[in-house]
């Protein structure tokens, strides 16, 4: 295999995935998936769009998308891998670019319009752990099973299993008094549907901070409906939308269409050491290079893998002393971090834990990759910011004294062990946050509420 290598892609959250598409009725991965084609169809040959122009020029799209509208594979090519390869087979730099650039080009393209969708169907995610909302997610769910505007039809709605048996729910009460929407289209869901069956939801509310969104991130590791989020807790940099105004902006959402940001994602592969025998110093830093020319990794297996939308941490976890580790852009030996640890971010994940660490604010637009370091034992190495095609890895070297940590968006403790290494890319499922069409700086407004963004008091003019 040719180019630069990445690691081999299974589904779900214990194996990787290869980036092959199967059918869905999600419009944003429709849509995705249709800019992939190998055969370079025509923008104005995509299901659901409005006018001749196509998508590029379209100022709406104002017919639904079908949920029988055929996905396109992201890469032909990886369909071609056995099973049996997938802990060694890696696929091509040229496949990670393409990925990205459509990524990029789909972005920008849904930046700049309204999409209107059949939405029949609706998945609640709420602060579970914060009781005060349990009736409000209640109060919710009926509103939008006794709602009769929506085109549509009657919604069936989805809320999380535990309510069930939560007092502050009250289900008993709403069977017996709207038995009919309860019983036929107030479905309840858990944290393995999600994962598994992705097109079973046509929109997800949130209601809760940006916690809960990120959770809702950890649900749905590949294909992700549109996510309309509702401020109802104590940070907000996703949640634009007031909750006291939640009627019109589902009512606007079901009759106008919606907007939608397309927020990079990264996937995170752990890959781990078959041997620690005889190794040294150099030895990891060899074994990557060499697999940019092999394209495989016969010396390391395929370990768990993480979807995530805000970064992932290695760091020295309950160790006392600072940690080394390694850092690699593709196969290529970057430098040596001897720090608490570092920050791999995506852009979206900019204003958490890489800005405690010195890292920079960049727009969520932008297709870039921050690499903060940790309290670094040395002045010179500062953050850096790079192109969203880099496949940037995080080793820990044969010779290091103690193992290093990651988590992944804050969850999901796993160990490096010596030779072991950490893998990032950009993923090529976006999460597709639906934006408030009235307010074209949401971003930089949640700088100046929740950061108070350069707030100072104004020097005095002389007098």
């Amino acid at each position: 295999m040719s180019g630069k290598p990445q690691e081999a892609h299974n589904s779900g959250h214990g194996s990787r995935h290869h980036h092959v598409v199967g059918k869905t009725k999600c419009m944003v991965h429709n849509l995705l998936n249709l800019n992939l084609d190998k055969d370079k169809k025509t923008k104005s040959d995509l299901p659901g769009v409005a006018g001749e122009q196509g998508i590029a020029s379209a100022p709406e799209i104002s017919s639904p998308i079908s949920s029988s509208a055929s996905s396109v594979a992201l890469s032909s090519a990886a369909t071609s891998l056995s099973t049996a390869d997938l802990n060694q087979t890696i696929s091509s730099k040229d496949e990670l670019t393409n990925i990205a650039m459509s990524v990029r080009d789909m972005a920008k393209n849904l930046s700049n319009l309204k999409v209107k969708i059949d939405i029949r169907s609706v998945l609640i995610v709420s602060k579970m752990y914060d009781h005060r909302l349990i009736p409000v997610t209640r109060d919710l769910a009926l509103w939008l099973l006794t709602n009769q505007s929506n085109p549509g039809g009657p919604m069936t709605v989805w809320v999380q299993d535990a309510l069930k048996e939560k007092d502050g729910f009250d289900y008993a009460k709403l069977v017996k008094k709207y038995p009919k929407e309860v019983m036929d289209r107030l479905k309840f869901w858990y944290p393995a549907l999600c994962s598994a069956s992705p097109n079973l939801f046509d929109i997800v509310l949130t209601l809760g901070g940006d916690g809960t969104v990120l959770y809702t991130g950890g649900l749905f590791q590949q294909i992700v409906p549109p996510v309309l989020c509702f401020s109802l807790g104590s940070l907000g940099f996703m949640t634009q939308f007031d909750f006291d105004r939640r009627e019109d902006v589902i009512n606007s959402v079901l009759k106008n269409g919606l907007k939608c940001s397309l927020r990079m994602r990264f996937e995170c592969t752990i890959m781990r050491a078959k041997s620690v025998e005889g190794k040294d110093c150099m030895s990891l830093s060899e074994e990557i290079e060499r697999a940019e020319e092999t394209g495989q990794f016969l010396s390391h297996s395929l370990g768990e893998s993480h979807t995530i939308l805000n970064d992932v941490v290695v760091d020295r976890g309950p160790n006392p002393t600072i940690t080394t580790t390694e850092l690699y852009g593709d196969c290529q030996f970057l430098t040596s971090i001897q720090a608490d640890g570092v920050v791999i971010s995506t852009p979206t994940g900019s204003t958490a834990y890489s800005l405690s660490a010195g890292g920079s604010l960049v727009n969520p637009d932008l297709p870039a990759i921050l690499v903060s370091p940790i309290c670094p034992h040395t002045l010179s190495f500062r953050p850096l910011v790079v192109q969203d095609s880099l496949v940037i890895r995080v080793g820990v070297p044969y010779d290091a004294r103690v193992s290093a940590w990651c988590s992944f968006d804050g969850k999901q403790r796993i160990e490096l062990g010596r030779g072991d290494f950490l893998s990032v890319s950009v993923s090529p499922y976006p999460f597709p946050l639906v934006q408030d069409s009235t307010n074209n700086k949401a971003w930089f407004n949640s700088l100046s509420n929740t950061l108070h963004w350069n707030q100072r008091e104004r020097q005095r003019a002389f007098t």
